[in-house]
């Protein structure tokens, strides 16, 4: 018994043991497993945390953007500001970024470890960001791109964005006052003279004042794209074929204008105009000739100053045929100690083939994503001194200056004159200049050009034939005048009421590639109102003017009765991209046109990476 006793006492005592040595055993599992659970939680807390920094830091990078953007549109300067010292800006060729004054300095413009960031506002410091500049193709097609990175927490996203102007290429069609023109009004005799204003009457319609010409689109007009008036619009069964806005606060935003009630063919559904804010034209484009002198320091790439009347032809090699005969100095200097130049690129000017100054002209490459400005014919200065070296009291050798002063002041040079053998001066000739004034700073354009240009003129620019590109993908050109921009439209009338008007040129069709501005006047068909229908008038680009220019006379059905019909197709291109050196609204916005999403710029110490 005492045996047996002591053997189960025995076993009894192992299985203690075992109980012991499991308990511990599950208990260092448990510890195991509980450890890595904590791990486990750890590291999600963290990848969370990450995560949310890694997210966080891209809306602080888009951040970045707008910041700029709102700075670009309080000061039209600040493309010209970077850091120099920017990866960024010295890859993409920015020679020309210039250090922001020590006066004024942005924190968002640093490249160096540990220089800081730019604050996100209401984030207290947690969140913040760079950007880095690059303006290489500002002058070129009117695009900043900058790259942001943004910054939260350890984590660090870039993205690259390109920024344009939002205006008036925006629109197929821009129109500041929907009238005639009130210096090339038609008025019948006695009359008092149109006088714009934005003034209201009971009723709902416009009044402009008293002998104010409003125009129409006509039944048969098709507007290929977007279209934006500041002023009432008068429609009568149009098509549009892209969204329609005004800035009138009447109800209803426009007139129909058809005697038999046809409506227009609205774009996308929609059954009228929506309204947007109002543009504002600058009132001069004066500055542009700035764009071709050698003085300045912010004029990196002069293009071309031509003076007096001058004639431009394009040919499809991308060569260009210029006769400017009043030129004597292309890319002039106002300051002591920098002299004139005269540079092949914009050929050379005085008399002998080849020259400028050749009734033949100078056949030159169309320049490099530039601009040509041509001036009027500098008068005599105060004082008797020459600062202008375009300076003439005279007209240059081969030129005759006709009729001067009168109505129909015109010019002869070889083979060319205006106005031609026969013809009747338009209504026209009585605006700001005359029509063809001999040291009127007018340019005559046509042909078939290649390659990316804007022609502007501080008087008048007269297309005298078609404008067309030969590659819509590729080239581009600008045209900004002063004042009119003229389809020419030559006629030979013999009775003043222009009833009985014969064309000089036959009847044809007509097509303009261009993005044109008006800077003060309009956009219109020379005689627009005589000799009977002259085909469709086709733009592929977009035309912006102070007044509404006519191109035809109604025939009080919603067609015409003379002049051109509409064919007016926008260049989408122009969203995103400017002509070289465009002239830009008084005040404006830039739009972000891309995104693209890029490894990031700059660690979080701030170093470059």
């Amino acid at each position: 018994m005492s045996g047996l006793r002591a053997a189960r006492l025995r076993l009894h005592q192992n299985q203690d043991g075992i109980a012991v040595m499991a308990v511990v055993g599950l208990a260092a599992v448990m510890l195991i497993v509980l450890a890595t659970a904590l791990t486990f939680s750890v590291g999600g807390m963290r990848r969370a945390s990450n995560d949310a920094d890694w997210n966080a830091a891209l809306a602080a990078a888009y951040a970045g953007v707008d910041e700029y953007a709102s700075r670009l549109a309080n000061d039209s300067t600040y493309t010209k500001y970077g850091n120099p010292a920017s990866a960024f800006t010295q890859k993409t060729g920015s020679k020309d970024t210039v250090t922001m004054p020590t006066a004024s300095p942005n924190p968002a413009f640093a490249v160096d470890s540990g220089a800081g960031w730019a604050s996100v506002p209401g984030t207290g410091g947690a969140a913040g960001f760079r950007y880095e500049v690059d303006n290489s193709q500002y002058t070129r097609n009117g695009v900043i791109r900058i790259r942001s990175t943004g910054k939260v927490g350890s984590q660090t996203r870039s993205v690259i964005a390109n920024l344009k102007q939002q205006g008036f290429l925006q629109f197929l069609y821009f129109t500041n006052y929907e009238i005639i023109d009130p210096a090339i009004q038609i008025l019948a005799p006695g009359a008092t003279a149109c006088v714009p204003s934005y003034a209201f009457k009971s009723g709902g319609t416009i009044t402009h004042k008293t002998n104010c010409q409003e125009i129409e689109f006509a039944s048969k007009d098709v507007i290929n794209g977007p279209l934006h008036s500041n002023d009432e619009l008068r429609i009568c069964g149009t098509t549009f074929k892209g969204d329609v806005s005004t800035s009138s606060s009447l109800s209803p935003n426009w007139v129909n204008t058809c005697p038999t009630g046809a409506q227009p063919s609205w774009y996308g559904g929609a059954t009228g105009p929506s309204h947007k804010d109002a543009l504002d034209i600058p009132p001069t484009n004066l500055a542009m000739a700035n764009e071709a002198r050698v003085d300045l320091s912010d004029v990196p790439r002069p293009g071309c100053l031509y003076t007096g009347p001058t004639s431009i032809t394009f040919t499809s090699d991308g060569n260009m045929r210029v006769v400017s005969p009043w030129t004597k100095v292309t890319q002039p200097s106002f300051t002591a100690g920098i002299a004139s130049k005269n540079p092949a690129m914009c050929g050379t000017p005085g008399v002998g083939a080849g020259n400028l100054g050749d009734p033949n002209g100078a056949v030159i490459p169309v320049l490099d994503s530039n601009l040509i400005y041509v001036q009027n014919v500098p008068g005599a200065p105060s004082g008797g001194a020459t600062a202008d070296p375009n300076y003439s009291l005279n007209p240059p050798a081969g030129v005759t200056c006709t009729n001067v002063g009168a109505k129909n002041e015109g010019w002869v040079f070889g083979a060319t004159q205006y106005p031609a053998a026969n013809e009747t001066t338009p209504p026209t000739a009585k605006a700001t200049a005359p029509a063809y004034g001999c040291r009127n700073g007018d340019v005559y354009v046509k042909g078939v050009m290649k390659g990316a240009l804007t022609v502007a003129s501080q008087n008048y620019i007269y297309v005298t034939g078609s404008i067309t590109y030969t590659d819509r993908a590729a080239d581009i050109l600008g045209l900004v005048g002063q004042n009119a921009v003229w389809l020419l439209n030559q006629m030979s009338c013999t009775t003043s009421s222009r009833s009985a008007c014969t064309p000089l040129v036959a009847n044809a069709d007509i097509e303009i590639d261009a993005a044109i501005l008006c800077v003060q006047h309009t956009f219109m068909v020379q005689n627009y109102e005589a000799a009977g229908k002259r085909g469709t008038l086709t733009v592929f680009g977009a035309i912006a003017q102070y007044f509404r220019g006519p191109v035809a006379q109604g025939d009080g059905s919603g067609g015409t009765s003379s002049g051109y019909v509409k064919s007016y197709w926008y260049d989408s291109r122009l969203r995103a991209a400017a002509p070289p050196k465009f002239l830009a609204p008084t005040s404006t916005t830039y739009g972000v046109t891309q995104y693209s999403d890029v490894p990031p710029a700059f660690a979080a110490d701030g170093s470059q990476r």
